[in-house]
């Protein structure tokens, strides 16, 4: 009997959706979902999606056929998937041009607002589903061309493939694999800066996973290149989608087998060893460090290192 999942702690996870892969296939099903007044559509401009209310009644702006049919052009309506017998569409209107929410039919009704500003401050599950349309939509505006002839593309599979018909090339969104990582050694863990971040902020070291590299590797490598610390065991967290643009957070712990910090410049401004009454301080907002908010993975791993070790 299969188990159910355990919750994923961080901002971006734990989307709603079936994603419902086989139906992206079938043109008579996707057909009569956009007709379908019960599927829900997401209009996202410049990469930011339309959210509607203010304050503790903000929320991500889904409407109905009746209202998205308007702003519905070839190729950008993505299907995500579905949830509580609603198709859910993510309806792309591009990158120029004047501000949608200023004109109708939008006007009034909400504003295009940048995802990690409202993230937290709206349904978590939305916020999972609007990291998958960011991502997505991404992808399609930077992937227009093929890669192997240059002719153009186009869409196919519902948003999830884009299709040379020159060359006969099919081409898939592709997610980055970045580890970042929580290095501890006693009853310190290691965090850095870069110069462009504001006084006192620190987060954890990260790095992009690369070719024919495990997870436990990029760790030690990432760790070694930003502060010249040797890592042993590497224990495995939990992961976070990472529109920005599309990444998945690989969060990690790593035994520190060393303790002198040589800082790579190129990589960081400064690195340090804090206490966990330090970070205690930092999370509850006192003191002169500042730490990443919940939003970020960064967070969890800092906020799991105090609470599970003492």
């Amino acid at each position: 009997m299969a188990q159910p999942r355990s919750r994923n702690p961080n901002t971006f996870a734990n989307s709603p959706l079936d994603r419902a892969s086989h139906r992206r296939v079938d043109a008579a099903w996707l057909k009569a979902r956009l007709e379908d007044d019960r599927s829900l559509f997401l209009p996202l401009w410049r990469l930011m999606p339309f959210i509607s209310g203010t304050g503790a009644a903000r929320q991500a702006g889904w409407m109905r056929m009746g209202l998205a049919e308007t702003l519905i052009k070839d190729e950008t309506a993505i299907f995500l998937g579905i949830a509580n017998d609603s198709a859910h569409f993510a309806v792309d209107l591009g990158q120029g041009g004047s501000d949608p929410a200023q004109t109708m039919p939008l006007q009034g009704l909400g504003a295009f607002e940048d995802l990690r500003s409202v993230a937290g401050t709206i349904d978590a599950g939305d916020a999972a589903i609007l990291a998958q349309a960011k991502s997505l939509i991404d992808w399609h505006q930077r992937h227009r061309f093929c890669a192997n002839c240059g002719a153009r593309t186009a869409m196919a599979d519902a948003g999830y493939k884009r299709f040379c018909e020159r060359c006969e090339t099919e081409h898939f969104p592709r997610t980055d694999p970045v580890v970042i990582m929580l290095a501890i050694h006693g009853n310190r863990c290691l965090l850095g800066r870069q110069p462009k971040w504001p006084q006192g902020f620190y987060s954890a070291l990260a790095g992009f996973v690369e070719p024919g590299e495990t997870i436990e590797e990029a760790v030690a490598r990432e760790l070694f290149e930003e502060s010249a610390i040797k890592a042993g065991l590497v224990q495995y967290h939990s992961t976070q989608p990472w529109p920005y643009p599309s990444s998945l957070m690989i969060g990690c712990f790593a035994e520190a087998l060393s303790t002198d910090i040589q800082v790579d410049t190129t990589e960081l401004e400064e690195a340090r060893w804090f206490t966990k009454e330090e970070l205690r301080d930092a999370l509850a907002g006192q003191g002169p460090i500042r730490c990443p908010p919940p939003l970020a993975i960064a967070h969890q791993l800092i906020k799991t290192w105090i609470e599970f070790t003492g």
